[in-house]
């Protein structure tokens, strides 16, 4: 063969050695890639674990903070000097497009108590309450003669939330020590 002939072939040669390169450099890839998304989706799945445990932290300190303050109205179904007769928790109502959720709702012959329940209460939480009970007699216009009170109860509740609450005309509910209380059956265990 002629020297160009040989130069051709090795250039062929080499080109067809930088493409099995290039082919098998282009496999790695493809295997890292997909490396890759399988770890990102084992890092979305733990995210998402980490998430659902830090809702469900939230969703029980909630449940617990409902619980304690309607037993507690329940106990002592005064907010102030007034006192009320029914309480209920958890009452959602929808007409039409208006929808809201009603933490506690105490009522008597004459007021509705809407309670605003929050483990850890802040202003915002005031704009949420004064919605709630400006959409209440639109939701439930059978009491459109009542008079309508409104409180926040929490567990915490800072200075400037509590003072801005109190501006607004609210009842502010707190934890206080000596709420205990012992349940026992009718047969204790004793050791």
């Amino acid at each position: 063969m002629s020297v160009e002939a040989d130069e051709i072939w090795a250039i062929l040669k080499g080109i067809s050695e930088t493409n099995k390169e290039l082919s098998k450099a282009h496999q790695e890839f493809k295997e890292e890639q997909k490396a890759i998304q399988e770890a990102q989706k084992e890092t979305d799945r733990k995210l998402q674990k980490v998430s659902d445990l830090l809702g469900g932290i939230g969703q029980n300190q909630g449940h617990v903070t409902e619980e304690f303050f309607f037993n507690s109205l329940v106990d002592d179904p005064h907010l102030g000097g007034i006192h009320f007769d029914d309480i209920s928790k958890n009452e959602s109502k929808q007409r039409g497009k208006l929808q809201e959720e009603y933490d506690i709702v105490m009522t008597n012959g004459n007021a509705i108590g809407i309670v605003e329940v929050k483990y850890k209460a802040h202003e915002n939480d005031l704009g949420k309450l004064e919605r709630k009970m400006r959409n209440f007699k639109t939701l439930f216009p059978v009491y459109q003669n009542y008079k309508l009170y409104g409180a926040i109860a929490s567990f915490h509740i800072n200075d400037d939330a509590k003072k801005d609450a109190l501006e607004r005309g609210f009842f502010v509910l707190q934890r206080k020590g000596g709420v205990v209380q012992t349940d026992c059956g009718e047969h204790l265990m004793v050791l």
